[in-house]
């Protein structure tokens, strides 16, 4: 079979998202975007086809458990397969807001399986987590190693993936890669693209900017007790570019086998908060202060990827080091202070 040349993309405006849609559109693809703008701006879409130099299909405003308006946007066109991003994505809001993960995540999810069966469209790629994984003493970790999540965040992408094996082992004509990413942080290098988060629930990177154009006064550094070589959580950061072209790489292996297939999507090293806030301090050319709390409910204290398995199968790796990743980031700031509100 061809490679997929129509793509709907859920959840188009995020982060890894808008990135996505960049490297898409790059390699050729016709890209129908969907988004609720729940924690993303419809302004980054102008951004992605000037830095693209190429038009999207279509961008519809919707939420994906609107059965009938995303019934409606598969009437109108005639989509190949599916890359779905769309969902809620932070830990500690997620205790807060359980309910509303499980509703959102795994609603969304079954939504978007009724939709695509009911139109024929039967091949995904998830956008999956490392956070399944939950507390573990094994590092690094492989995709055979049990999940064990420890917030409704984690256990609602855990949720959709057993859903998704399910419906593959019933439906043999259903084909899903279901790619855990590790940490993505970074930007487009020309700046015109990177993480703006709105609300208050802020990823570390994001935060570590807002201290160094001086928005905030310092980082807050939860947990300075767990058992990594500094005291505080250690994580597997892996470019969103890189992160980006591993989607494009998926969608040409969806017909390798199939059924549901998983892959960790990250760098195969560790980074701590402490060693995090050094290399941004490089990059920025400041030091970024920062206080220290109690740790998070949900947080885990390591994790990262054995990245083996993705590049054997597919023979691709994460090329961009920490020092990019930081450098990227900074510059998205410097250029938007306001996010896509400029």
């Amino acid at each position: 079979m061809p490679t997929p040349s129509t793509i709907l993309i859920t959840g188009g405006a995020g982060f890894i998202g808008s990135h996505t849609c960049v490297e898409l559109l790059d390699h050729g693809y016709a890209l129908v975007v969907v988004d609720d703008y729940s924690n993303s701006s419809p302004q980054v879409f102008s951004r992605v086809q000037k830095v693209a130099d190429c038009y999207l299909s279509a961008v519809y405003r919707l939420d994906l458990r609107n059965r009938h308006a995303l019934s409606d946007v598969f009437e109108h066109h005639s989509v190949d397969a599916v890359v779905h991003f769309a969902g809620k994505k932070a830990v500690g809001e997620s205790m807060r807001k359980p309910i509303e993960y499980y509703d959102t995540n795994i609603g969304g999810t079954t939504a978007l399986l009724r939709a695509m069966d009911e139109h024929g469209v039967h091949q995904m790629v998830f956008s999956s987590s490392c956070s399944i994984y939950g507390e573990t003493d094994k590092v690094p970790l492989n995709e055979h190693d049990p999940a064990r999540p420890t917030n409704p965040y984690a256990a609602s992408k855990w949720a959709c993936e057993q859903i998704l094996a399910d419906v593959c082992r019933l439906r043999p004509e259903f084909s899903v890669l279901s790619l855990r990413y590790f940490n993505p942080v970074g930007a487009h290098p020309s700046g015109l693209l990177g993480e703006s988060p709105r609300g208050g629930d802020v990823n570390l990177m994001p935060r570590l900017a807002q201290v160094a154009d001086g928005e905030r006064k310092n980082v807050t550094v939860y947990g300075s007790d767990y058992a990594t070589r500094d005291g505080t959580g250690v994580r597997d950061y892996i470019h969103v570019m890189d992160v980006a072209e591993a989607h494009r790489v998926a969608l040409e292996h969806l017909d390798d086998a199939p059924g549901m297939r998983v892959f960790n999507l990250g760098v195969g090293s560790g980074t701590s908060v402490l060693e995090l806030l050094a290399a941004f301090g490089e990059a920025c050319g400041k030091e970024i202060p920062y206080t220290v709390e109690d740790r998070r409910p949900g947080d885990v204290s390591e994790l990262v990827a054995d990245p083996r398995v993705v590049a054997h199968e597919w023979g691709w790796h994460p090329t961009r080091n920490l020092a990019a990743m930081c450098k990227d980031a900074w510059r998205f700031r410097q250029l938007n202070p306001l996010g896509y509100a400029d």
